[in-house]
């Protein structure tokens, strides 16, 4: 019977499947030292680990002893053949960019090849290679992140103002007072008055070296060239973001639990807000998550995280005790007598270095 399956393949097929089962194995660890040393982030480095003993364990369906008897290294006609690109690593990111390749590509021969075995060994590593897909999206999140807002300490949101003059004063005032990311916040505004004071914050932070962000719209953060937008819960997905705005913009993404921001993660977010933190007098919520999750998001990711929620002078020392260092302030600069004086009192505060300790083992 031609379809039916094969305790033991050829043993072409065997080398082949031992070739690319040490490739993904290889390929799986260097993306894990990466994500664990070079990003110091611990839950990319546990989802990378994952992969690497889930591709172990679909590989059981060949045993060693079988890899082992056809393995033929000083035979192999592959093992001298080489191209320039292979010796030249340009950065730390070419590095895992390079690794994650070789594992997509392998696990997709091991897909192939180990339908011959079992179908369900072709489908074992088919779902390994999805997750190596959404594993080198959010690396390669945490890379434009790094380099977008690797600095960025805080984060402040504007209304649109009585006036643009009076918009565009304000913006000028805390930019040039330290404010690293400026988001336009307003619920109540129109279309046409959002994208002027979009363009007017967008051209603002450019010329002082600030990123600028729209709340909620991606269509007007595209219109008025703004850096990025930012998504709630229940606004578009990063996915749906990213295919308006583009993968040259950030999305950052408001998350509320420890499950809410992993799931943000895996799907590409460049950064997360994480609240609320303590009762804010902008925004009304059922629940506190407080500076648990702060401490939780802390541990798990280097992605950039801004603590959000009620965030102040009298209180920023705790959210920095608990391991963030970036945070997202309204009230709190826009509603102060010298907002100016407040971006700078609060920026003095968050000085410890920025990024998650190293979680992984």
């Amino acid at each position: 019977m031609p379809n039916a399956p094969r305790s033991q393949p050829p043993p072409g097929v065997a080398r082949a499947m031992d070739a690319s089962l040490n490739r993904a194995a290889e390929g799986a660890r260097v993306v894990e030292d990466y994500a664990r040393f070079v990003l110091d982030d611990a839950g990319l480095s546990r989802r990378a680990k994952e992969l690497r003993h889930g591709v172990a364990a679909a590989g059981a369906a060949l045993p060693i002893a079988a890899r082992l008897a056809v393995r033929d290294t000083p035979g192999d006609v592959g093992t001298t053949i080489t191209t320039p690109s292979e010796a030249s690593r340009a950065s730390a990111w070419d590095v895992c960019l390079a690794s994650l390749g070789r594992l997509q590509e392998s696990l997709r021969s091991l897909e192939e090849f180990g339908k011959m075995l079992d179908p369900a060994t072709g489908a074992r590593f088919e779902l390994l290679r999805y997750d190596a897909y959404t594993l080198a999206s959010a690396l390669g999140a945490a890379g434009r992140s790094a380099e977008r807002l690797g600095g960025a300490r805080l984060y402040v949101l504007v209304g649109c103002r009585a006036s643009e003059a009076d918009f565009a004063s304000l913006v000028e005032s805390i930019t040039g007072a330290g404010a690293d990311v400026v988001q336009l916040r307003d619920k109540r505004a129109d279309d046409r008055t959002l994208v002027q004071r979009a363009r007017r914050l967008a051209a603002i932070c450019r010329e002082r070296g600030a990123v600028s962000v729209v709340n909620d719209r991606a269509d007007i953060a595209l219109a008025a060239g703004a850096d990025g937008v930012h998504v709630g819960q229940e606004e578009l997905s990063v996915a749906d973001a990213r295919r308006v705005v583009g993968a040259g913009r950030l999305v950052g993404v408001s998350t509320h639990s420890l499950d809410q921001a992993r799931a943000a993660i895996a799907a590409g977010a460049d950064y997360l807000g994480v609240g609320p933190t303590f009762p804010s007098k902008t925004k009304a919520f059922d629940a506190f998550p407080g500076l648990d999750f702060v401490r939780q998001v802390a541990a798990e990711t280097s992605l950039p995280a801004f603590a959000i929620g009620g965030v102040d002078p009298r209180n920023v020392d705790q959210v920095v005790a608990a391991g963030l260092c970036r945070v997202a302030v309204g009230l709190a600069v826009t509603d102060a007598a010298n907002p100016a004086a407040a971006v700078a009192e609060l920026k003095s505060r968050l000085t410890a270095p920025v990024g998650a300790d190293d979680q992984a083992s």
